[in-house]
């Protein structure tokens, strides 16, 4: 588990500061609307947010485990709400546990989210806390796009490896190809089921508290947001199958060429290693009629000159040189 980290966000500004039962408490008496986020939640946490807020066990329950999918589920005073967004680590995901109520919005994780950092600086500046619903689109608005970055970087990437491929194709490319479409099934498993969600919540099909006509548009944008992303992951997939084999292709020319060269060698010394082999042998009438330097240049360099000669010539004409 990361570090652990506790920010607060109300009208008087943003802060980080260290969660315990009187912070809490405090927050929710000062009845102002304030996003807690918290990074690294202990089951000392969990607990403490169980009694002064009042999570239902269930919701606290996935949170103790993450892994979860995106869902929005509605316990009478609050909702819980879990979201992905992008994170630099190995599986490049970062899971948030949002817990919505009346006049809070409280971000559980375990990784870095760039995009809540940005959004916590946003506040630290000055911003207004937007409240209620709101908020919660920013927040999903925010960790959303987080994405998109992301699979940019795949994308130069991927065009990077597709021109390597074509022209020196190497088992690294094979790795490199086959560790991101890993990587891209593994988002493409998270984004679609946050598309959906976002899509019935845009569409007033789930009750979240505060929901209006007009919010449902904004969250509109972030279901249209995720519909893209969607097709990305679908073209990059594609095209890292293409590039899969685009490299079998080009290594089995590669591999054709190899032999070719091969074949080419071993055809220019069968009739040497013949011609040689003929006049090693003794033969008594060559011995006793066949001596002195011309014969030695005749026989012994001109005929295998003029194979070689012929053969060369030969392979010209069936342009295999």
């Amino acid at each position: 588990m990361n570090d652990r980290a506790c920010r607060v966000v109300e009208g008087g500004g943003a802060s980080h500061t260290e969660l315990d039962r009187d912070t809490a408490e405090q927050l929710l008496a000062s009845e102002r609307f304030f996003w807690l986020d918290l990074r690294g939640p202990t089951a000392g946490d969990l607990d403490l947010l169980g009694e002064v807020f009042g999570f239902h066990e269930l919701a606290l329950e996935d949170s103790a485990h993450f892994g979860q999918r995106p869902k929005l589920e509605d316990y009478d005073d609050h909702a819980f709400l879990v979201l992905y967004g992008w994170a630099p680590d190995d599986d490049g995901l970062a899971e948030v546990h949002c817990y919505y109520g009346e006049r809070f919005l409280v971000t559980l994780r375990r990784d870095a989210a760039p995009a809540l950092d940005a959004l916590y600086r946003r506040y630290e500046r000055g911003d207004d806390l937007e409240l209620g619903v709101a908020l919660v689109h920013r927040v999903a608005d925010a960790l959303v796009d987080s994405f998109f970055p992301a699979l940019e970087r795949f994308d130069d990437r991927l065009d990077l490896i597709q021109d390597e491929i074509v022209f020196r194709p190497k088992p690294e490319h094979l790795s490199d190809v086959f560790a991101m479409k890993r990587r891209i099934m593994h988002l493409r498993r998270v984004i679609g089921p946050q598309r959906d969600l976002l899509g019935r919540i845009s569409s007033g099909n789930l009750d979240l508290p505060g929901l209006t006509p007009e919010s449902e548009r904004y969250f509109r944008d972030v279901y249209d947001h995720l519909i893209r992303l969607t097709e990305a992951l679908d073209t990059h997939r594609d095209l890292m199958t293409a590039s899969i084999d685009v490299y079998m292709s080009a290594s089995s020319n590669r591999m054709n060429e190899v032999m070719k060269q091969l074949t080419v060698v071993a055809t220019i010394f069968l009739p040497l290693a013949f011609v040689t082999g003929f006049f090693g042998q003794n033969f008594p009438w060559m011995v006793a009629h066949m001596g002195g330097p011309w014969w030695f240049l005749f026989l012994g360099v001109g005929a295998q000159l003029l194979t070689l000669g012929l053969l060369l010539g030969w392979f010209r004409h069936r342009g295999w040189r």
